[in-house]
């Protein structure tokens, strides 16, 4: 159902965000004419998105970010003085995780990166981590762990010596140089990485036997051949030489499985990694809880890159935004991405069934490539974007779907349906946006407006200083759930209090 609006507002209007209760309401007075159009009907999910669009300059300038409801109403933004790297996550206390760009990154490619920010919902910067030296350059993706630790991506600097020593037969920039990658595990409250991952531990090649890795490709698929793909480039972002070889664009973590996996754009594969593992263990081949340190548990998308299959076999294009879908949602468990290039400038987001083997493996055969043939499900048509996007199975079964060119994310059901549609006015790009059910978030008790676990004066005493303004809303003061703190929501308290 498509509907167009054209509406004078001259009255009170209340915008409300949910957590389990109700996490904010805020009372707007709006006085003004505008022109509005959307694509809705009953089976959008309920709940919240949350995007950062990018404006031109390539990110490097101030940003917001955005949280909308499911009407596409506007309930909460956050101003960042830099721009983003890729997308904002969502914590269940409603603070975010910000990945943006810095100053001056030591390395630079399209995603270039550098920091991270955990931001509360009142705008206050809780922390800042920068990953941008010589060594290493954050880019793209991060990932919030349940343990309170952010997966953070980089690009980790090799030298043409160190590369060539390694039995790379061609460097294909003038700087002569190999940006390998490094995903690394952050800790805030050490202010500390505590476990970290290189795929420099986990390479193969077949040209040299007096160097290291020597072995033949197709007996290795659990390592990389370094001789597969081009290393960077002349001209990046601004006309620069690059040296970006595999370009991670994506990180997502599965703490059922204690896995990771991570998507390259360069050679259209994903990746799934061992997370149980210590960092030593995570350098080597054995060890974790898959018994294989940190070689690669699974891949898929391009077997020609591990010598099992040809060009027919190729499944994935310079995709994007790999993600396991969640538990207790419709395909739990299974991969979905948004794969770029698929066919006559369209893309296509891909559901994908690993062939796992009952403990939480993959199955692969002697020979072949790993499965499955085919997605288990498709959406294409309508949408083309090269760069960056992707996809999230919401928890109704739908699955929103972001096309980063057109600033654009839209939500369609299991049947292909879309059930909502927004497209972001002045922004040049939308990294990828991500939608939160109401679940998600955090409880809290009626009448704990001081938010100590307990209801007493110092309730009271709060909730009357929202009311004389001297306190900002909280949900829990709204005791009668009117929308509106007041002297009845005191009352109410005082009951409790009493025992009434």
């Amino acid at each position: 159902l498509h509907q167009l609006f054209f509406l004078y507002f001259d009255i009170d209007v209340s915008f409300k965000y949910y957590n389990r209760r109700i996490v904010m309401k805020t009372i707007t007075k709006i006085n003004f004419i505008f022109l509005f159009s959307f694509l809705y009907n009953q089976n959008v999910m309920p709940g919240l998105t949350i995007y950062t669009p990018q404006v031109a300059g390539g990110g490097g300038g101030g940003s917001t970010t955005y949280l909308k409801n499911e009407d596409g109403v506007t309930v909460k933004t956050w101003s960042h003085s830099r721009g983003p790297a890729s997308m904002p996550y969502m914590y269940p206390d409603s603070s975010i995780l910000f990945p943006y760009r810095v100053q001056n990154p030591t390395m630079n490619a399209g995603g270039v990166g550098g920091g991270v920010q955990r931001i509360s919902w009142e705008g206050e910067i809780l922390w800042d981590y920068q990953v941008s030296n010589n060594d290493y350059q954050h880019h793209h993706d991060v990932e919030p762990l349940p343990n309170g630790n952010v997966l953070i991506m980089a690009w980790e600097r090799k030298t043409g010596a160190e590369t060539y020593a390694m039995g790379r037969e061609d460097i294909n920039n003038p700087l002569n140089e190999c940006w390998s990658e490094a995903v690394f595990e952050y800790d805030p409250i050490q202010d500390a990485i505590v476990w970290e991952w290189h795929l420099w531990d986990h390479l193969v090649q077949d040209v040299n036997p007096s160097l290291p890795n020597y072995g033949q490709i197709s007996d290795h698929p659990e390592l990389f051949n370094i001789n597969e793909g081009n290393i960077g480039g002349a001209g990046g972002p601004g006309g620069e030489p690059n040296a970006d070889w595999l370009h991670f664009n994506a990180v997502s973590y599965n703490a059922e499985l204690d896995q990771i996996v991570f998507s390259s754009r360069h050679v259209n594969e994903i990746f799934v990694i061992d997370h149980s593992t210590t960092t030593e263990e995570a350098a080597g081949h054995t060890g974790g809880q898959y018994g294989k340190g940190g070689d690669f548990l699974y891949r898929w998308g391009n077997p020609q890159n591990y010598d099992r299959g040809g060009n027919g076999n190729q499944q994935l294009n310079s995709q994007h935004g790999v993600n396991w879908i969640n538990p207790g949602f419709p395909g739990e468990g299974n991969f979905i991405l948004y794969n770029n290039i698929y066919s006559n400038n369209n893309s296509a987001v891909f559901e994908l069934i690993p062939p796992y083997d009952g403990n939480g493996g993959y199955i692969i055969e002697d020979g072949e490539p790993f499965g499955p043939t085919s997605p288990t499900w498709m959406h294409s048509g309508g949408f083309y974007s090269e760069v960056q996007s992707g996809a999230f199975r919401l928890q109704n079964g739908n699955t929103l779907i972001t096309d980063a060119n057109s600033s654009r994310f839209f939500e369609v059901s299991p049947g292909g349906s879309i059930v909502f549609d927004y497209t972001q006015n002045g922004s040049s790009m939308i990294a990828r946006a991500q939608k939160y059910n109401y679940d998600y978030f955090q409880t809290y008790d009626l009448g704990d407006a001081n938010g100590d676990g307990n209801i007493d004066v110092l309730d009271v005493v709060s909730t009357v200083n929202i009311i004389l303004g001297f306190s900002d809303f909280t949900p829990a003061a709204d005791l009668n759930q009117d929308g509106v703190v007041n002297v009845l929501d005191v009352i109410g308290i005082v009951n409790i209090i009493l025992g009434g």
